[in-house]
């Protein structure tokens, strides 16, 4: 098969494709969890309606808008075409359509979730395929080739352990590893798939979003260096159970976001831009907040209450730092996709509408904290048990993720 694109710039259709189903997925992520919230309350995470939510949104939603965002984003950020937009389209079809089964039969019989989940294992092995030989067309790897490689590595690993943890539930194949394995999914997926592809596309989009200049990379460097040698510390202990070697793996991951978080504002004290965008504003946010419960979680690592907060920390850096960091890239990046599709021929031509124009943007600074609000009251009710307080932030959850949908899909019709 021979790639079909001879440029850099992707056909707008295969992005958005992404990014339209991964809004749909988010929607329901937020359904399930508000219908099912007092089970999780009572600190029930590992039931079928939870599964299915968290599949959802993250390999519904953050997983494919990332896919999309990727499709996007890897030419303009390595100067490289994708390999084959074709075969794009069809690993959106047949990952789509995984992910849409496996995360309800999680749901209705997760003993029967294998098929389904090898489909959706199929689909992102597309995916990675489809990387792999685009990256490969790179003239000169860098940092960046770095930290996305490992990121696509990880989200292979994520995924074959989740195979076999569904093999496990239904044949009791290695049951005595099944925690071990368990926290590895966990630990690949969060910290290793969705960190690193963040870390390693902010290296491009925050200079690019802010007019930063004359800023060093060598830090980039330790970054990589000491978060990588975080997870794979973290992993090793998982299936040793060794206590010591978990906390050095969890003060690395720490570290090494920590030394990310300091570079970032490097980077943008070198910019040329004196206000920034509402939306990558909270983009930084999110970093601080990532930096923050990694700190957290590393501490409580010493105290004898980790079990008990752990899922309420899983579930605040999943929707603090990596649902917050590709919402607020996606309010950026959506509109001057379209923007660039529909009207960029036209300038000189016509009268065209300014990319400020493309998203409301004085949504944003309401819509987004009171997401932030509403995860921390989520975050309260799970550690405190209070189911009132889990409906009330969760409504609230759901009712700002459709409106993010309806804002990012207007953009659209414009």
């Amino acid at each position: 098969m021979q790639p079909q694109n001879m440029g850099n710039e992707t056909n707008i259709k295969l992005p958005v494709s992404f990014i339209l189903f991964s809004l749909i997925a988010l929607i329901l992520s937020q359904i399930l969890l508000l219908f099912n919230g007092e089970m999780m309350v009572n600190g029930s995470f590992r039931i079928p309606a939870i599964w299915s939510s968290a599949h959802f949104l993250v390999l519904g939603w953050a997983l494919m808008a990332a896919m999309g965002a990727m499709y996007q984003l890897v030419p303009v950020a390595f100067l490289t075409r994708i390999w084959n937009e074709r075969f794009g389209f069809f690993q959106f079809f047949v990952t789509a359509t995984g992910i849409a089964t496996f995360s309800g039969m999680l749901y209705w019989s997760p003993q029967k979730a294998i098929i389904p989940a090898v489909f959706t294992l199929l689909g992102i092995l597309m995916f990675l395929f489809q990387m792999v030989m685009t990256l490969k067309t790179q003239a000169k790897p860098n940092i960046l080739t770095a930290f996305v490689g490992t990121a696509l590595a990880c989200l292979f690993i994520t995924i074959f352990m989740g195979i076999m943890l569904i093999y496990s539930l239904k044949t009791g194949f290695a049951a005595v590893h099944y925690q071990a394995i368990f926290k590895s999914h966990l630990l690949m997926g969060v910290t290793g798939w969705f960190t690193l592809l963040i870390f390693g596309f902010s290296y491009k989009m925050v200079p690019m979003f802010s007019l930063s200049h004359g800023f060093p990379m060598v830090q980039a460097k330790y970054v990589y260096g000491i978060y990588t040698s975080g997870l794979v510390v973290s992993l090793v202990s998982f299936f040793t159970n060794n206590s010591i070697l978990l906390k050095i793996g969890f003060f690395l991951l720490f570290v090494g976001f920590s030394i990310f978080t300091w570079h970032i504002s490097i980077i943008i004290k070198k910019r040329l831009k004196k206000k920034l965008d509402k939306p990558f504003t909270f983009a930084l946010v999110g970093i601080g907040l990532g930096n923050i419960i990694h700190l957290v979680t590393f501490i409580l690592l010493w105290s004898n209450h980790f079990t008990q907060f752990a899922g309420p920390l899983i579930y605040t850096y999943i929707m603090l730092w990596i649902v917050l960091s590709i919402t607020s890239y996606l309010y950026k990046i959506v509109p001057f996709l379209w923007w660039t599709y529909k009207y960029s021929k036209e300038i000189g031509k016509s009268k065209v509408p300014s990319l400020k124009e493309m998203m409301n943007e004085k949504i944003v600074i309401p819509l987004f904290s009171l997401f932030i609000a509403a995860v921390l009251l989520v975050f309260c009710a799970l550690i405190f048990k209070i189911a009132i307080l889990f409906n009330i932030g969760q409504f609230i959850l759901s009712v700002v993720f459709i409106i993010i949908a309806a804002s990012i899909l207007s953009v659209l019709k414009k």
